[in-house]
């Protein structure tokens, strides 16, 4: 069955919007029961996270390099534009939740 495609791109922003600010808080938590500074482990968490965020919102490296590789050998060209778009939706997600935890921790987080 084939996947619907504004629906998935939906979804992986808003996996990785929450992998990465709910990763951060929840890690910021236990930075803060074992006496560190919770808002600066939270950057340092989210600066940390963002490539695997983007990671877990494609499901997984390995389908989306056989999907690029299938579009390339097989001359699938939407194949690789759906791959492209969902890792670019990925990426928004990831620079949203940074956007809302600089927000929070009033900090930059580079």
């Amino acid at each position: 069955m084939e996947e619907r495609f504004i629906p998935t791109l939906v979804q992986c922003y808003f996996i990785a919007f929450g992998v990465l600010a709910g990763g951060s808080l929840i890690g910021s938590i236990g930075a803060y029961l074992v006496g560190e500074p919770p808002l600066t482990i939270m950057a340092r968490l989210a600066k940390s996270l963002r490539i695997w965020a983007i990671v877990a919102a494609i499901g997984g490296t390995f389908a989306t390099i056989e999907t690029l590789e299938k579009g390339l050998l097989q001359g699938s060209t939407i194949d690789i534009v759906r791959q492209i778009a969902y890792i670019i939706s990925a990426m928004a997600g990831v620079q949203s939740a940074i956007t809302c935890i600089e927000w929070f921790i009033q900090e930059e987080i580079t």
